[in-house]
C-alpha cells in the first residue's frame, strides 16, 4: 500500500549560497511547493553549520564556493554535528576535485546550477527520504571514475600513505609546506583566494588532516616545500 504519510510529510530545508539573487530564488522555489519549507536562507558556510545543528532540518542545500567556510567543509561539519541532516550540493563547480571532495564529505546529492526547478525539488525530496541524487553529467563522471580506476597523480610517485593529488593540489600543497598564506598562494598561482580556500579544504580532506599545521608536516615529510624555508 502507498505510504500516504511519506507523501504529506513536511520536508524542512536549509539553503546556503553567497549569491543573494540565487538564494532568493531558492526560497521562492521552496515556498511554491507544498510539503517543502525553507527554515533558513544563509550566505556563509559557518551560518549553515550553526543553523543545521540548531534546527536539524531534513536537508541542507549547499553551494561549494562560499566565504569563510567552503561547502565541502560545511558538509563535513554538518555530518559530524548533525548527522540526520542530508546534504545536497547545488553548485556551478563541475570539476572532479569538487565532486569527489563533496562525496567524501558526506553529500548525498550533487547538482549543477543549470538543473531545472523540478530536478532540484525532486533531488531535495529524494535525499530527504534517504536516497542519493546526482545530475546526469555528475553520475557519468562517477561511473567513469570507478570504471577506469583512480587516476594516477602526475609527477613523481607519492609515499604510500599520501593520497594522490592533482597537479594543482600538489602546487598548492608545495607552497603551503613553505608556510605561505592562502592570499600569497593565490597570488603565486594566479588564482582567486576563494579557489585556493576551496582547494586547501580538498587537500585537507585527501590528507585526512584537520588544519594547516598537520598538512604542512605531511607535505614536508613527503619532500614538498623548500627546505631553506623551514
Amino acid at each position: 500500500m502507498p505510504d500516504h504519510d511519506a507523501d504529506t510529510r513536511l520536508v524542512r530545508v536549509l539553503v546556503a549560497d553567497d549569491h543573494p539573487i540565487f538564494l532568493a530564488g531558492m526560497r521562492q522555489l521552496l515556498d511554491a511547493h507544498p510539503g517543502l519549507a525553507c527554515v533558513g536562507a544563509l550566505t556563509t558556510g559557518q551560518e549553515a553549520v550553526r543553523l543545521a545543528v540548531a534546527e536539524r532540518p531534513d536537508v541542507a542545500v549547499l553551494d561549494l564556493d562560499m566565504p569563510d567556510l567552503s561547502g565541502v567543509e560545511a558538509a563535513r561539519l554538518i555530518g559530524a554535528q548533525a548527522p540526520g541532516v542530508a546534504v545536497l550540493v547545488l553548485t556551478m563547480l563541475n570539476d572532479d576535485e569538487s565532486v569527489f571532495a563533496a562525496l567524501r564529505a558526506g553529500a548525498r546529492g550533487y547538482l549543477l546550477k543549470g538543473s531545472t526547478a523540478d530536478e532540484v525539488v525532486a533531488a531535495i525530496r529524494s535525499v530527504a527520504a534517504g536516497g542519493a541524487v546526482f545530475g546526469p553529467s555528475i553520475a557519468t563522471r562517477i561511473l567513469d571514475y570507478f570504471n577506469a580506476g583512480r587516476p594516477s597523480a602526475p609527477g613523481a610517485p607519492a609515499p604510500a600513505w599520501l593520497p594522490e593529488l592533482t597537479e594543482r593540489e600538489r602546487a598548492i600543497l608545495d607552497l603551503l609546506a613553505d608556510g605561505e598564506s592562502n592570499p600569497a598562494i593565490a597570488a603565486r598561482l594566479h588564482l582567486s583566494p576563494k579557489t585556493i580556500r576551496n582547494q586547501v579544504s580538498v587537500i585537507f580532506d585527501k590528507l585526512q588532516v584537520a588544519d594547516r599545521r598537520q598538512a604542512m608536516l605531511r607535505a614536508r615529510d613527503a619532500g614538498l616545500g623548500n627546505p631553506a624555508n623551514r
